[in-house]
């Protein structure tokens, strides 16, 4: 018996080679060390998978392979703690670099533009998913995982497990990146305030309804009206309290405030799931080959249509009136950490990625016993808004292979973002970032014992509802040359420059000199922009579904809902 088994042992070890004998020993330590049973496999079918690694990465073994994305809690988590399990597993040398997300679009358009392999596989968003459909620069997966990629695609990948594919496939049915990450923009809101009773006697007195969730944003200007300035210290709190929070820096990530769909929650595009068509929330129209015809009215685009100038508007005059003062000179990054620090009632437009950040022990949001004093809930939707439209915005960080990448290479961090993305793994990752891409990781029971901890996020991503929050979809030429636009347009009218509808006047036509120059040098093909003819705006306004004409009046009746009620609706 003994003889029996150490033969088969050894001649186990010479069909494997001794190295991978190791590589499974440090697969065991690592299941054993990190993934525990935050698993949506047995620890049988998580070492079945790690031995496919094994004997794919093979081939690889000693070369050295670099990645990139930006710097997020899940991905500091890839770059420090699975990289170097994958790097131990296969015997790859794996460096992944984390940087900004503007570097991030910089090193992809450098590496489009010169064919030099800067980096081997990069994680950016599938906002791009229009960009790299158009230039085919990007391997497309649909076809790489049946051809060359075929001997590296993992047979336990599971696309139907991943709630992002729809946002990563283009318009020709291919998918063009697979998602590693995923975070939505949500309304948050301080629960206990709302559940207050004093708060909500004082509220119904002055607004003649119950203090709820806001549905739409006559109800949301109203509790930001209630709350700015109003005396908590009933409730132990002693700073001034504010109704709103956002940011209005002159800074590229003042864009994303809008590109993120900030124009669709106030009703600005057409109908339509993921994305609206023919115009999307970037105010982009396409005809039914796809190629964008216009951004300004007078070519039936909404960039600068009564919608977008009513939700530049708003925006703009809430952040004057109820929100911290540093506010309109805050980025991105400075504003997110502030609605944790107490004082702020309510934000808009919330990302989901903040999460991990904001219930973290000892906030002032957060209670003794470890759950929030916050929730988060759908976003309200503005006056120009209808059932069927977009009302939200989700980051799909995804990974994608550049053409440009020699195919070894393409190969071995394909491995990499496999398993980073792997049945495995992803459950594990999802309670560190908060950054669902599995529905095996949202239904795992782990999650159904942490939800009451994590203020409304699981439910929401169990919820029918979240298939309404989506990415920028396809309508978008070249997102790196026009998301700049963006925040230096939207700037001129935080700063007072211009009114909103200037602004917008000059951001449409900005974008559309883009495009011009990009169906000039036909460099998209028969799938790029060919604009439309320009008519008397009023030809497009006049024409059911968006553009969408200025409305006599623009406060609708505000409407709120029962937190409580509203999950429920979920379930």
């Amino acid at each position: 018996m003994n003889f029996r088994n150490t033969t088969a042992m050894a001649l186990a070890m010479t069909l494997m080679g001794t190295a991978a004998f190791a590589d499974m020993e440090a697969a065991r330590a690592f299941l054993d060390a990190e993934i525990g049973d935050q698993s949506a496999l047995t620890r049988e079918e998580q070492e079945a998978e790690m031995q496919w690694f094994i004997d794919a990465a093979e081939q690889f073994r000693g070369m050295d392979i670099k990645v990139v994305s930006e710097t997020i809690t899940t991905h500091e988590y890839e770059s420090q703690v699975l990289a170097k399990a994958f790097s131990d597993i296969t015997g790859i040398n794996l460096t992944h670099d984390l940087i900004g997300e503007g570097d991030v679009v910089e090193k992809l358009q450098t590496q489009m533009q010169s064919g030099e392999n800067i980096y081997d596989a990069y994680v950016n968003d599938s906002d791009l998913i229009g960009t790299h459909w158009r230039y085919q620069q990007v391997r497309n997966l649909t076809d790489w995982m049946a051809n060359e990629g075929a001997d590296v695609t993992s047979p336990t990948l599971d696309l139907d497990d991943f709630i992002g594919t729809d946002f990563t496939t283009a318009p020709d049915g291919k998918l063009y990146q697979l998602p590693t990450q995923q975070f939505a923009n949500l309304y948050w809101f301080r629960y206990d305030w709302f559940n207050d009773e004093k708060n909500q006697a004082d509220f119904k007195e002055a607004y003649g309804y119950d203090l709820g969730v806001p549905v739409n944003w006559s109800a949301y200007e109203d509790i930001a009206e209630f709350f700015t300035g109003r005396d908590l210290s009933h409730m132990g709190v002693d700073s001034e309290v504010y109704g709103n929070m956002d940011y209005g820096k002159k800074d590229p990530s003042l864009g994303w405030r809008y590109t993120d769909a900030w124009l669709s929650m106030a009703g600005a595009g057409s109908k339509g799931e993921p994305n609206g068509l023919p115009v999307d929330e970037w105010g982009i129209r396409v005809n039914e080959n796809s190629q964008p015809v216009g951004s300004c009215v007078a070519r039936g685009g909404a960039t600068n249509g009564p919608a977008a100038v009513y939700a530049v508007t708003k925006a703009i005059e809430w952040l004057e009136k109820y929100t911290p003062p540093a506010a309109m000179g805050m980025t991105f990054s400075e504003a997110g950490p502030v609605p944790a620090q107490g004082n702020v009632a309510q934000q808009m437009f919330w990302y989901t990625a903040f999460t991990a950040d904001t219930v973290k022990p000892g906030l002032p949001v957060m209670n003794e016993d470890g759950t929030p004093k916050w929730r988060m809930a759908p976003s309200p939707h503005g006056v120009y808004w209808e059932e069927g439209t977009k009302i939200g915005y989700q980051d799909v960080g995804s990974w994608t292979l550049m053409k440009s990448t020699p195919e070894d290479r393409a190969k071995a961090a394909w491995l990499y973002a496999q398993f980073v993305t792997s049945k495995t793994v992803d459950t594990k990752k999802s309670h560190v970032g908060l950054t669902f891409i599995r529905d095996s990781s949202i239904n795992h029971e782990s999650f159904t014992e942490r939800a009451p901890k994590l203020g409304g996020l699981v439910e929401f991503y169990r919820s029918p509802a979240r298939v309404a929050w989506s990415p920028t979809g396809t309508n978008v030429p070249d997102y790196p040359k026009l998301a700049q636009l963006w925040w230096q347009n939207i700037g001129d009218a935080m700063s007072g420059a211009k009114t909103p509808q200037e602004a917008l006047d000059a951001l449409c036509a900005d974008q559309e000199r883009v495009m011009e120059r990009l169906e000039r040098a036909g460099i998209q093909g028969d799938i790029g922009p060919k604009l439309n003819e320009e008519q008397d705006p009023e030809y497009w306004l006049s024409q059911e579904g968006s553009p969408k004409a200025k409305l006599e009046n623009e406060d609708e009746e505000p409407k709120t809902i029962s937190y409580d009620e509203l999950i429920k609706s979920w379930q």
